[in-house]
């Protein structure tokens, strides 16, 4: 538990730390080119899911995102507390990512109503949803989190 609680803290503070810098420093949806042709900092609000889901949303209905976030922290908190004891290190780092990357976009809806995003990816014709430190952690802790799932042996009965 030591290394999740860890892992979070670490994840929520870089997390944190890295939208105060995009919102002191970038202009708001005003492309900045780090590497042309593939990475720009942009400087969004989104008020959807991962990666602009539900981001059409009428503003009424914005606290039902974050009761479907809230929800699917609780349906980790419950994977987390049947995976934990025998999932060793690689389950505690998984969740430790998912977790911070979790606390750090609520922090964002109950201070915004939104989260920043500023990461913004593309190639040629291809456009990846603007994301952030927080949005990068769940998913590398989800796909830790598969993988320990397809590549462990299901307990005998």
């Amino acid at each position: 538990m030591k290394l999740v609680a860890a892992l979070a803290g670490i994840v929520l503070i870089l997390d944190q730390a890295t939208k105060w810098l995009a919102l002191e420093r970038l202009p708001f949806g005003i492309p900045v080119r780090i590497v042309d042709g593939f990475l720009s900092l942009t400087l969004i609000m989104n008020p959807g899911l991962a990666f602009g889901m539900l981001s059409a949303v009428p503003t009424g209905w914005r606290w039902m995102v974050a009761l479907l976030s809230l929800a699917a922290l609780t349906v980790l908190a419950v994977l987390a507390v049947r995976l934990l004891p025998d999932g060793g290190t690689p389950a505690a780092v998984a969740i430790g990512m998912i977790f911070g990357g979790a606390a750090g976009n609520l922090i964002d809806r109950a201070r915004f109503g939104a989260v920043v995003d500023f990461l913004d990816f593309y190639w040629r014709g291809w456009h990846w949803p603007a994301f952030n430190v927080a949005d990068s952690a769940i998913s590398v802790g989800v796909a830790l989190l598969a993988l320990r799932m397809l590549t462990t042996a299901p307990p005998r009965a």
